[in-house]
Parts: structure tokens; C-alpha cells; sequence
């Protein structure tokens, strides 16, 4: 909790003095004290570094990153952790403007796909968020979906079967008996789609539940609305967890002008490449804070999906994403973001498990640290981790014709409940006007909010 404080600090007062020193005071706070002032110089030294970058300034950002690398540690304290990786991402997005030696250097990378399921598998075991946010829209589908006999659920990213045998096992205590359900699951890797079908239907036939489960290995982008094989007859609920996000890239691509592409050629030097990377390469983007709201009708790509989950008239949907906008025009609003975000994530993971830890070290770098490097050092369709707040949401899921849904407070009940059951510290679910807010301490980290079909008037 320490670091994000830190950080606030900085990102609200930009103060790059010394913090007043007590150690001479009080010997036992020495040691802390002085890890706290290595965590305001590694922030001081990273915001200087993400200047130097956005200007183009290759030499003193060079130098930047030598001091830091002096400093982090991908083992040790939160701030010297989540600064390791941010270096990285800074020293790829230079790289990205020797496109010959960027490419060569990762030439060779290989990623496995069974790594990027244990990785995911572990964020779920060892943070709340995923099983908050399972638990919270499972209750949402199951008050929904009350008295329907014949239930289909869409998940827009199916790979984690503990939320829908959870609901399963839920449907079959209800008075009235279980539904007839469907699920359409949704997912780019056809080895997760066969092992939540396999887990789904074993749990289905120990419940005695008429199940159905159909498989479309698609990315979202891609997604063929016809292959749902939404019938009518069924009540329809659509799940999306830290998804609709992803589609906001095409839109950015969408937006850059001929005349940006044709500077970027002209080009010489690497420091004219990330000068002009910044102010000249894309225009802002639908969701930049430069945008007028009315500008969200030009978000082509998204809204033309909401628009199309719309045509299936379903009677609810829950969608969760981050709390944090990753999606800012210029690198130096990402960057302060990202650092705000990422340092609460980072020290949660301090809060539960040890330094030394694998397992740790494997969410922080293959989930976290992918992350970040995507937010700082990518741009255009290759930049897909574009978090934006729940206040940018709602006005899209609005003007594709979303009417809000108030999640129960029994939802907020039974998150609180596993989170007191786990024992899982710091962490908190606060409501507001209808939508729920996973925090770590008092800072939001996940959003949660429900809608359903509205016709149009």
C-alpha cells in the first residue's frame, strides 16, 4: 500500500525533492524510510525517462534507463519490480524505430500458448478479481434469468470453466429446477474451447442439467454474429470480461491520416521517429480525452459489435473491465496511468505472496509486464490493451441502445463473502449508481455494470 501512496504523492505533486527524513528520530523506521525514498526516486527517474522518450531525446533517455536498470529488480519490492518492466517497455518503444534491429532482436521469441493459459490460470488463483467478477455476474444471470426455461449464454471469452460450473451447480438448487442452458463460448485457441467443453458437459451430466455447449475458436474482431446459433425461445445473457476494450484499436487504426503515414516516412533518425510517433503519427483517437462524446459514433469497429449484441434482443448483459484509461493520445498520459494502475496491482501481489515466488514472477512478467509494454510501447492495431474508464463505457453502451441494469446488493453480498471466506485482505466491492467497483484499498481497479435490449423510442 506503501508504494501506491508513493506514487500519488508524485503524480500529484510532482515533488522531486527528498521526503524529510525521521530515521535519526525513530531508528526502527530507518530501514522503511529509506526503501520508501529508493521508490520517489525510481518514480522521479521513470516519469523523467517517459519525457525523454516522448521528445525524441534518445541520448538522455539512454542515460535514463541505465540509472534505472541500477535500481529495479524483477525480484524485488513492488516499485522495483513494476519499474523493471517499465523500462522494458520504454526501451521497445525506441526499438520500434529501428524497425531491422527491433525485429531481429525478437525474431526468435517463441509464445507458448500453454504458458499464456497457466498464467491466466494463476491471476485467477491468486487475485480476487476474476472470481469476484464471475460471482458477481453469475448473480446477475441467475436473478435474470428467473422462471426461464430455456437459457443461452454468450461468453465472449471462454476459458475459465470454474464461472459456468459455479452457475450450473447454482441453476440446478433453483425451486423450479434447472433450464434447459446453452453456452456459446468464444475463444482464439481451439485447446481451451475442448477443455471447457469437456469440464462443462462432465459437470452437467453429474447435475442431471440438459446442457449444450457450442465452441466458435474466433478473436473478437473476427467474430461472425451468425455462428452464435441464437435461437428465439431462449432468455439470452451475454458475458464479457476485460474484452470489449480490445476492439477500440481498429477504431485508432481506423483514424490515422495519409498525411501522419507519409511524416513517419520521412523519418531519418530515431529520435525524429518518437518525436513525431507522439505528436504526429495518429490523430486522437475516439476515446483520447480530447474527444467530444459525440465523437463515439466514429468508433466504427465497436460499436458496430455492440450494435450487432444489440440485434439479439438480450435480456442481460455484464461486462467488466478495468478501471483505468490506457487509452490516452499522448505517451506521457499513459505512462502516469499506467504507473498508477500497475503499482496497485503489482502491491497486491506483494500483500499475498513472496518475493521469491514463480508464480508470482510469471503473472508479473508474462500477464503485467505484457501489458504495460503493449500501453507504452505500441501504437495503432498493435496496441490492444486499451483500458478505458466505466464513464467512458457507459455512453456507448447507450448510444448502441443499452439500457442500464442496477446490480443487487446481494451480488455485492456474495463478494464480500469470498472475500472475507479467502481471507483476502485490502481489497474491497463498493456500488455506485448501480454498478460495482473492485478495489484494492480505496482505489478502483475493476468495474462492473449490467444491461439489457432497449428499443429504441
Amino acid at each position: 500500500m506503501q508504494i501506491i501512496l508513493e506514487l500519488h504523492t508524485y503524480l500529484v505533486l510532482h515533488d522531486t525533492s527528498a521526503p524529510t527524513s525521521f530515521g535519526s528520530q525513530y531508528p526502527w523506521l530507518r530501514e522503511t524510510e529509506v526503501e520508501e525514498s529508493r521508490g520517489l526516486h525510481l518514480i522521479q527517474l521513470l516519469v523523467g525517462c517517459a519525457n525523454h522518450v516522448a521528445a525524441g531525446n534518445i541520448q538522455n533517455a539512454n542515460i535514463g534507463l541505465e540509472q534505472i536498470n541500477n535500481l529495479a529488480s524483477a525480484d524485488g519490492n513492488t516499485m522495483q519490480r513494476i519499474a523493471a518492466y517499465f523500462t522494458e517497455a520504454l526501451a521497445n518503444r525506441m526499438l520500434k524505430g529501428l524497425p531491422g534491429l527491433y525485429k531481429a532482436i525478437n525474431s526468435t521469441r517463441i509464445t507458448s500458448i500453454s504458458e499464456e493459459i497457466l498464467v491466466k490460470k494463476l491471476f485467477f488463483d491468486l487475485c480476487p478479481f476474476l472470481r469476484l467478477s464471475y460471482i458477481i455476474t453469475n448473480q446477475a444471470i441467475l436473478e435474470a434469468m428467473e422462471g426461464e426455461k430455456m437459457v443461452h449464454i454468450i461468453d465472449l471469452c471462454s476459458s475459465e470453466p470454474a464461472q459456468w460450473i459455479n452457475l450450473l451447480q447454482s441453476l440446478r438448487a433453483r425451486p423450479e429446477g434447472p433450464p434447459h442452458l446453452r453456452i456459446t463460448g468464444i475463444h482464439q485457441q481451439k485447446e481451451v474451447l475442448e477443455q471447457m467443453a469437456f469440464q462443462l458437459n462432465e459437470e452437467a451430466e453429474k447435475l442431471d442439467i440438459p446442457f449444450q455447449f457450442n465452441p466458435i475458436v474466433s478473436r473478437l474482431e473476427n467474430l461472425d454474429i451468425d455462428s452464435l446459433r441464437y435461437k428465439s425461445g431462449y432468455a439470452l445473457a451475454i458475458s464479457s470480461v476485460l474484452q470489449l476494450h480490445t476492439l477500440l484499436a481498429f477504431d485508432d487504426e481506423t483514424n490515422r491520416s495519409p498525411t501522419s503515414r507519409r511524416v513517419l516516412m520521412k523519418s531519418h533518425t530515431l529520435g525524429d521517429f518518437l518525436r513525431k510517433d507522439v505528436t504526429n503519427k495518429f490523430s486522437p483517437s475516439p476515446d483520447s480525452p480530447s474527444s467530444s462524446p459525440l465523437s463515439l459514433t466514429s468508433s466504427s469497429k465497436l460499436m458496430n459489435f455492440l450494435n450487432a449484441l444489440w440485434t439479439l434482443s438480450p435480456k442481460l448483459m455484464v461486462v467488466t473491465e478495468q478501471e483505468s484509461n490506457h487509452n490516452g493520445f499522448s505517451l506521457m498520459d499513459r505512462a502516469f496511468e499506467t504507473l498508477n494502475f500497475y503499482a496497485a496491482l503489482f502491491d497486491c501481489l506483494e500483500s499475498t505472496v513472496t518475493r521469491a515466488s514463480l508464480e508470482r514472477q510469471k503473472i508479473e512478467k508474462m500477464l503485467f509486464g505484457e501489458e504495460i509494454k503493449n500501453i507504452i510501447a505500441c501504437e495503432g492495431l498493435e496496441r490492444r490493451v486499451r483500458h478505458e474508464k466505466l464513464e467512458k463505457w457507459v455512453p456507448r453502451l447507450e448510444l448502441a441502445g443499452f439500457g442500464r441494469v442496477p446490480l443487487s446488493y446481494n451480488g455485492m453480498l456474495l463478494a464480500r463473502r469470498l472475500l472475507n471466506n479467502y481471507g483476502y485482505d485490502g481489497y474491497n466491492v463498493k456500488e455506485d449508481n448501480g454498478c460495482l467497483f473492485i478495489c484494492w484499498h480505496n482505489q478502483p481497479l475493476y468495474t462492473i455494470s449490467a444491461w439489457k435490449f432497449k428499443r429504441y423510442s
